[in-house]
């Protein structure tokens, strides 16, 4: 009769502790709830740091080489901290597992932290999904919008049409129409005409980016400057010529420095992307080893 008695209380314990699954769902949930709110915490942290080390002054403040590596550092501890602390709660939380081996166990805690991590990490992404898309897409919109829109951006603002006064091939009118400073000259200058801004604006927007004006246009601008400027018909051609070849280079140089600005785009967007996943990696196997951690407090 003695004997029965610890039998039975075993088996007591065993039906109050064995649950029905291996799984504590209420203690990922907790888990998972507590890092995604330490997780915001610290990225709130984070960004108040970062723009406490901005300066609207040059040559004051952090470099951007200093705030992209803090930046890293700090998404690391961010997500080591909060993992962690989401799989400690998920293991110390979680209810005990009677009668089950150490191997299993251990197994078992791994596991809860691991889920607790991932459902912080998809609370995380659904809360800050545009943040974490301009992260991963920003490079490859700007490269596609920077390099292919800005190929021809100084030769493009020729054809705004009546706009064209203030557009940027404006410069490049106005200094083909320049009257000339030789006072000889100066009395062989037509009274002042308005320039046919837009006009001209389309003619050079026909040069595109590498092939010349047609002669039919590079002579009908020849006699506008002429008329306008009193210079001689070969010269104002020749200036209208030059005009045009300033255009392009200023185009190339346009389209060279939307390439490079491109280029670095897509390169930081590489590195901050590999960065996010190491962070990742860091945070799920912080979370799953806090768990056994907790999980064995537990248990003691």
């Amino acid at each position: 009769m003695a004997a029965s008695l610890p039998l039975a209380s075993a088996r007591l314990e065993t039906a109050v502790d064995a649950p029905a699954s291996a799984v504590s769902w209420g203690a990922i949930v907790a888990g998972g709830a507590a890092a995604a709110a330490l997780s915001l915490i610290l990225l709130i942290l984070g960004a108040g740091l970062g723009l406490t080390s901005l300066s609207p002054y040059g040559g004051k403040g952090a470099s951007a080489m200093a705030l992209g590596f803090s930046a890293v550092v700090w998404v690391m501890v961010t997500q080591a901290l909060a993992s962690g602390m989401g799989g400690y709660l998920a293991g110390r939380l979680r209810t005990r597992w009677a009668g089950v081996q150490g191997d299993e166990v251990f197994f078992r805690d791994t596991a809860h932290g691991f889920l607790a991590w991932a459902v912080a990490t998809l609370a995380t992404a659904a809360l800050l999904t545009t943040a974490i898309g301009s992260v991963v897409g920003g490079a490859v919109k700007v490269g596609a919008t920077v390099a292919g829109g800005a190929a021809t951006a100084a030769v493009a603002g020729a054809t705004q049409g009546e706009g064209a006064s203030e557009g940027p091939a404006a410069y490049f009118i106005d200094s083909m129409f320049r009257r000339p400073a030789s006072p000889a000259q100066a009395g062989q200058v037509a009274p002042a005409e308005a320039v046919p801004a837009a006009e001209v604006a389309r003619i050079l927007g026909q040069a595109g980016q590498d092939k010349p004006l047609a002669p039919e246009d590079q002579r009908y601008l020849g006699q506008l400057v002429a008329e306008r400027t009193g210079i001689p018909q070969p010269e104002a051609e020749q200036r209208v010529a030059d005009t045009v070849a300033r255009m392009q280079a200023k185009a190339r140089e346009a389209e060279a420095a939307a390439r490079e600005a491109a280029e670095k785009a897509r390169k930081a967007g590489i590195t901050a992307t590999l960065w996010l996943f190491v962070s990742m990696l860091l945070g799920a196997f912080c979370a799953s080893l806090a768990a056994t951690w907790g999980g064995r407090e537990r248990d003691a």
